[in-house]
């Protein structure tokens, strides 16, 4: 059974006051605090039917009712008008994130941001490896038989190695070893550099082999075997800022599921570009995450994603507000990410 506007007008404003009170909400609060332009009394019937139909429920006897998923679902969908930022919200993302000295503090002040802005758990997926292109490798002499070496992507992201020569390698062979590497690797995704390091070893001189063979074992172990993912989290302590019906009642599960960093990357690193994807309670393949909710979004460098950020929070939370706080962080930070 489709709803009419009315009953959708009721839906929105049942959501709007239990987001912002945590109480359920009645027939006759209704009435006072939205105009609606009918009596209480019709405003039951609908809230019969919201009932009926599954987008409503009633928490405990003669309380009010308070939405389902299905009605957040609906909500979201059809309802709700994504609240764009304040002047002043915007300068202080762009203030915060401004000041960032490198990578690390780019991800750190971007979850801080967003978990203090969302009043909600912050996650944030440092830029992935696997979505990275070489910028830049730098070999620095330790000693004759050891080097160390720094590999730069794109995105920011440093790895450092050590490398154990099998013999003594004078210095002008490591200029050497360093604009080959170079030359060859530089510019490429870092998911197509296996068959490139395995060239440098087939073209280079006979007096560079030995050198270059140790190299190239470490460089594919820094460009292609480090698949492990790194995660930022903040504003765990928010859990707590809620009612007794949000995470029915228990925050163990929620917690358990924060711990586990494959779940997170699961959630927030599927992201495709420019769309924000909110899941709503049992929406969730988690089953210790089917009391809350997720907003998320990719970010990168213009039209390139290179890692994933998003709020996990109760069902009962302000999606209009969160969707766009999400998207607008993951644009500045996009942004950032072009300019260095």
């Amino acid at each position: 059974m489709g709803l009419d506007d009315r009953k959708l007008a009721v839906l929105r404003a049942i959501v709007e006051d239990y987001v912002a009170t945590q109480e359920p909400v009645g027939s006759r609060a209704l009435v006072e605090r939205h105009q609606l332009g009918v009596s209480p009394a019709t405003v039951r019937n609908d809230m019969a039917v919201l009932e009926e139909e599954g987008y409503i429920r009633q928490p405990h006897t003669s309380a009010g009712r308070v939405p389902t998923d299905r009605g957040y679902r609906l909500f979201v969908d059809r309802l709700s008008r994504v609240k764009p930022l304040s002047p002043a919200e915007r300068r202080a993302i762009e203030r915060f994130l401004v000041g960032a000295v490198d990578l690390d503090d780019v991800v750190h002040r971007t979850v801080r941001l967003l978990a203090q802005l969302t009043r909600q758990v912050a996650v944030v997926q440092y830029p992935s490896l696997a979505r990275s292109s070489v910028r830049h490798l730098e070999l620095v002499p330790i000693s004759t038989t050891r080097l160390m070496l720094v590999m730069i992507a794109d995105t920011g992201r440093v790895e450092q190695r050590l490398v154990e020569l099998p013999t003594p390698v004078p210095a002008a062979d490591v200029t050497d070893l360093r604009r080959l590497v170079n030359e060859k690797l530089v510019g490429s995704r870092l998911s197509d550099t296996p068959p490139l390091v395995q060239a440098l070893v087939e073209e280079s001189a006979t007096h560079l082999r030995g050198a270059m063979t140790t190299l190239s074992t470490v460089l594919l172990e820094t460009l292609v075997e480090r698949t492990e993912e790194r995660l930022a989290l903040a504003g765990t302590a928010n859990l707590t800022r809620g009612g007794l019906l949000d995470f029915q009642g228990s925050l163990r599960p929620i917690l358990e599921a924060l711990e586990e960093e494959v779940v997170l990357l699961k959630l927030i690193g599927e992201a495709e570009p420019s769309t924000t994807r909110v899941l709503i309670g049992d929406e969730n393949e988690v089953d210790n995450l089917r009391a809350a909710s997720v907003v998320s979004t990719g970010y990168g460098p213009g039209s390139t994603i290179v890692g994933g950020m998003g709020v996990l929070g109760p069902t009962r939370m302000d999606y209009p507000g969160t969707i766009a706080t999400v998207r607008a962080v993951a644009r500045y930070v996009g942004e950032l990410l072009a300019q260095n």
